[in-house]
């Protein structure tokens, strides 16, 4: 790939502050879409290791805010928009792998789908293990076949979200205000699966732009 395709995407002062101040939602929405396929379509057309390795560590370093400028703030049956909660999704485990693992395997216990296997972590799946999960996801945005990664991601959302929801319900008694943030966790994370299952329908039918 040239080198060029490796530098990040420069912008006018006009786009910077529509992204800062959200004053023109159209190009907003613009840059969003456009950055979103010329990073995928560039990255994987000739999926260099070293540059699909930046891209999955990129908010390591950049912080999720760099990613939520370009791509939050659009509709999530879109290209941008799925991006976005994949990114979403790893910065969810990374933050706290041990309390997701365990959510996570509570969620395996209880639903009897194949949604552990098309999450694919391995098992038992401890912090470690939900945090090569992470990786493993966004690697697959850039190097397999996209439309999986956004079902592995969903996989994992669902089953975290219903991990989430069970402990809520033992919660609910004698631990309130934790069953109260564990419940709305449950429902965002039941939200973002939905998101990323609809998309991952939309880009096998060529229609995720």
């Amino acid at each position: 790939m040239p080198r060029e395709h490796h530098r990040p995407v420069q912008f006018t002062d006009a786009e910077f502050a529509a992204l800062q101040g959200g004053e023109d939602p159209a190009l907003v929405n613009r840059v969003a879409h456009d950055t979103a396929n010329a990073l995928l379509h560039r990255v994987r057309a000739d999926p260099d290791p070293a540059v699909v390795e930046r891209l999955v560590t990129y908010t390591d370093v950049h912080g999720i805010e760099a990613i939520a400028e370009l791509w939050a703030r659009v509709g999530p049956h879109t290209l941008p928009g799925a991006l976005w909660r994949i990114y979403l999704v790893r910065t969810v485990i990374r933050q706290n792998p041990e309390e997701i693992a365990y959510l996570f395997e509570r969620g395996t216990e209880l639903i009897g789908t194949i949604d552990q296997a098309v999450a694919g972590a391995e098992e038992p799946t401890g912090p470690a293990e939900i945090l090569t999960l992470s990786d493993r996801i966004l690697h697959g945005l850039y190097t397999g076949d996209f439309a999986v990664a956004l079902e592995r991601g969903a996989a994992f959302a669902r089953l975290t979200a219903a991990g989430a929801t069970s402990v809520a319900d033992d919660a609910d008694v004698s631990a309130a205000e934790r069953a109260s943030a564990l419940t709305t966790r449950a429902f965002r994370l039941a939200e973002l699966a939905e998101d990323l299952s609809a998309a991952a329908a939309m880009w096998r039918r060529e229609s995720l732009d």
